[in-house]
């Protein structure tokens, strides 16, 4: 049996984390596209949405990320009929259950989120039952022992004026709280002018992403395309 990938032992860049987490997303959110091509992996490493920090990654950039994260196992080529294609290796990579994988790869993508937010953004990766359900396998990544490879996220202290604290994912490496790791939000220090309205900022843009992906999902499940608030519900003129 092969030693699952360790960050510890080899953290993961954040070229190669966007690589990863984004073959890991358009598995499930857009299956009939994957295995990915080098050119559709790009345009998805580089969106606009659903990615912080957003990144320009180059083709030259996404095949070197590509070309390591092969010899770490976690990712492997498809051929297709006349483009090579890729595909991830996440769960045996790494050794952990699908749920999990959902959590590190929005982890990934989006940043440092709460158990809340990461609930409502993984509607289109697996569908957790309730915030508990989400906790428990963030728990179990925390606490993960060193055989299996050490904990792959750690709970950030709560920032003031903010109701829930954030998860963040380890795959990059220790997590610095002055600079998250793979281009988190930067935390408050105390040198940091007008920490209340900077916390209260920080509070409303959570909020706001939560709204905005409720939003999102309500818009899927009717049928409706989003900011067209004019537009009749099917069936209707």
């Amino acid at each position: 049996m092969s030693t699952p990938f360790s960050p510890a032992t080899r953290p993961l860049t954040p070229n190669e984390a966007r690589v990863l987490a984004t073959l890991m997303e358009k598995a499930r959110t857009v299956p009939d596209s994957y295995p990915m091509s080098l050119n559709g992996l790009v345009t998805g490493c580089n969106q606009k949405t659903s990615r912080d920090p957003v990144m320009q990654l180059t083709d030259a950039e996404a095949q070197e990320a590509l070309d390591s994260l092969k010899l770490l196992t976690l990712v492997f080529e498809s051929s297709g009929n006349r483009t090579m294609r890729w595909e991830h290796n996440f769960q045996r990579g790494v050794g952990v259950p699908d749920q999990s994988a959902a959590l590190l790869g929005l982890l990934m993508l989006r940043g440092p989120q709460t158990a809340g937010e990461l609930r409502i953004n993984a509607e289109r990766w697996h569908r957790f039952a309730d915030i508990s359900s989400v906790e428990a396998f963030l728990d179990e990544l925390q606490n993960r022992s060193a055989e299996k490879g050490g904990p792959l996220v750690v709970l950030l202290p709560r920032a003031p004026g903010a109701r829930e604290p954030r998860w963040a994912h380890l795959l990059c490496g220790p997590v610095d709280t002055s600079q998250q790791a793979c281009g988190g939000h930067p935390a408050p220090s105390l040198d940091t002018p007008a920490p209340a309205l900077q916390a209260r900022v920080q509070a409303l843009e959570a909020e706001v992403a939560n709204l905005q992906a409720t939003v999102r999902r309500l818009c899927d499940e009717l049928g409706l395309v989003p900011g067209l608030t004019s537009m009749s519900p099917p069936g209707q003129d």
